[in-house]
């Protein structure tokens, strides 16, 4: 794996973990029930989340990468395109965050498992890994080295966006809450999302 593509890796996790989910709904409702102590239990369930699907996810494109090359080559195209889907989608989607304080007293156990549960049995989140990682795995290189890099990058950049949310929420309630606000971060990051899936179609066609 190329340092390049790891950064492009990277700038596009950075893009799509941004953009608020149902993963995010969950952390900005409890850090806006009960402030910023909720931050740190509820990053670490996002991140335990995202490790569980992210790997269960890998089991499945590494059986696709096996069984042909074929397979696995359509995949990386649906997956460019689920990207762009995802783009248009996201552009088009409103400028609220339906996200209501919870303010019922749990323990931080509580919270994390909460978050990882929230986050680990999305079925999006199955189905986004399975097309997302495909745009970024060299079939020639090793497998499991690179999707070593690739979920520990993830999860760690998931910890950290979901521990900001919750101190913005927290912080600076004007924020999560202005229509405008959320309004522009789906409209970056649906822009981005759509760069990236024609940007990947593109670098497969010129390296042909």
């Amino acid at each position: 794996m190329t340092f390049e593509t790891w950064a492009a890796f990277a700038a596009a996790t950075a893009v799509l973990l941004v953009i608020p989910g149902p993963t995010i709904l969950l952390v900005v409702s409890y850090a806006l029930g009960q402030g910023w102590r909720t931050a740190l239990p509820t990053a670490a369930g996002v991140a335990l989340g995202d490790f569980t699907a992210m790997t269960l996810s890998m089991l499945g494109v590494g059986a696709l990468l096996a069984t042909s090359a074929t397979v696995f080559t359509v995949l990386k195209w649906a997956g460019a395109a689920y990207l762009v889907w995802l783009g248009i989608k996201l552009f088009r989607a409103g400028g609220t965050l339906d996200a209501s304080p919870r303010e019922d007293a749990v323990s931080s156990l509580k919270m994390l498992g909460h978050a990882w549960l929230v986050t680990a049995l999305n079925p999006k989140s199955l189905t986004f890994f399975v097309a997302f990682l495909p745009q970024f795995l060299d079939p020639k290189g090793d497998f499991w080295t690179q999707m070593l890099i690739f979920e520990v990058t993830f999860v760690t950049l998931a910890a950290a966006n979901a521990f900001g949310y919750a101190l913005i929420a927290s912080r600076a309630r004007a924020v999560v809450s202005s229509p405008r606000a959320i309004r522009a971060i789906n409209r970056t990051g649906g822009t981005l999302l759509i760069g990236a899936g024609i940007a990947t179609v593109a670098m497969r066609t010129g390296t042909r």
